[in-house]
């Protein structure tokens, strides 16, 4: 029962943070008014998707220590949380210093260039899809 709600716990939070940034940062490519509120929300979405991350790491290898997901399913869950925290350190240390940067020059309702827009575009498809799919994957093995 610990095991399963600290997982869930994990996604609540740090799904709940990737939806609320991605959401500010698809309203940010075409308003400065959103461009500001997605770099002053990130300050505060990245630390909550890092623990929940961090909680979901935790939560899923207590499952297989439990018994509840085979080596297999572990193997496959690991794959996706390797690709979540490769995008995430793409977001947090690539990313957030360029808009922070932004922030301190006084450029924060500036919009950002289409070269940069896309590489946050996908990896935000990234991350909504990795961990909307890790959600998913991880329920549909549990209700088995």
């Amino acid at each position: 029962m610990i095991s399963l709600f600290i997982t869930i716990a994990g996604f609540v939070i740090g799904l709940g943070a990737v939806t609320v940034i991605d959401i500010h940062g698809f309203l940010g490519r075409t308003s400065p008014y959103w461009t500001e509120a997605t770099i002053r929300t990130h300050k505060v979405t990245k630390p909550l998707i890092w623990c929940g991350m961090i909680l979901v790491i935790i939560g899923t290898y207590l499952l297989f220590k439990d018994g509840l997901l085979d080596t297999n399913t572990y193997a496959h869950i690991l794959g996706v949380e390797f690709i979540m925290i490769l995008n995430g350190c793409f977001l947090s240390f690539v990313i957030s210093p360029f808009l922070l940067n932004q922030e301190r020059e006084g450029k924060s309702r500036e919009l950002l260039s289409q070269s940069l827009q896309y590489k946050i575009a996908i990896s935000f498809v990234v991350s909504f899809v990795s961990w909307w799919g890790f959600l998913y994957y991880l329920l549909a093995i549990i209700a088995k």
